[in-house]
């Protein structure tokens, strides 16, 4: 977990450095995610591929009903004992089921063991988790983000952060994906933190509306 004297300290810093983030950290307080006490890499990952390309209310919805399939704890070992078409009965597209499905394959094996996980850097971890159908840089980033704690994940591709970062840094002109890449770099080695302001930024921005 990140403790939190670091967060503050990292705070700190970047209020110091940055005009713009001091704004940020006094209008949304403090840094909030943290490393999950004990990361549970496949349950994790299960959650951020329903959650792709949906509505946060209706992600959830689904993700309620896929737990309410299983007793207890969400095991790769007790999906791959549910009927293919029950999973979809939950509300999975096709391409969400077996994307489920092939990540426990994976976990199965002893592939998402936390131990290896940790040893890979960002780019490397991230390269890994593609590997699995249905997973690709968005999902991997999320899950280095909200469960492993990582601090400098640039999720460019992620809409709220780019609509969040053109509220903030543009004057409401949003960056596309490739614009906004190099606009993290001076950000470096803290742009987790960066992105998480500016999903605050279109929360807000949203709620002016």
């Amino acid at each position: 977990m990140l403790a939190t004297h670091a967060v503050d300290t990292a705070l700190e810093m970047l209020g110091e450095r940055h005009a713009v983030m001091a704004t940020l950290i006094a209008a949304h307080g403090p840094y909030t995610p943290r490393r999950a006490d004990e990361p549970a890499p496949f349950h994790a990952l299960c959650k951020a591929i329903i959650y792709q390309q949906l509505a946060g209310s209706a992600a959830a919805a689904i993700h309620g009903r896929f737990q309410g399939l299983i007793e207890g704890p969400i095991t790769p070992e007790r999906v791959l004992e549910l009927d293919p078409e029950v999973i979809r009965g939950a509300g999975l597209s096709g391409a969400k089921r077996d994307a489920v499905r092939d990540l426990a394959g994976y976990a199965v094996r002893g592939e998402l063991d936390m131990a290896t996980l940790d040893a890979l850097d960002d780019d490397a971890l991230t390269r890994w988790l593609c590997r699995v159908r249905g997973i690709g840089p968005w999902t991997a980033q999320m899950f280095l983000l909200f469960e492993l704690g990582r601090l400098d994940v640039w999720p460019t591709a992620d809409l709220g952060v780019r609509r969040g970062f053109g509220h903030a840094f543009r004057q409401g002109e949003v960056p596309s994906a490739r614009e906004l890449g190099p606009m993290g770099e001076p950000f470096r080695p803290l742009r987790s933190i960066v992105a998480w302001y500016c999903w605050r930024a279109a929360d807000a921005a949203k709620s002016r509306r």
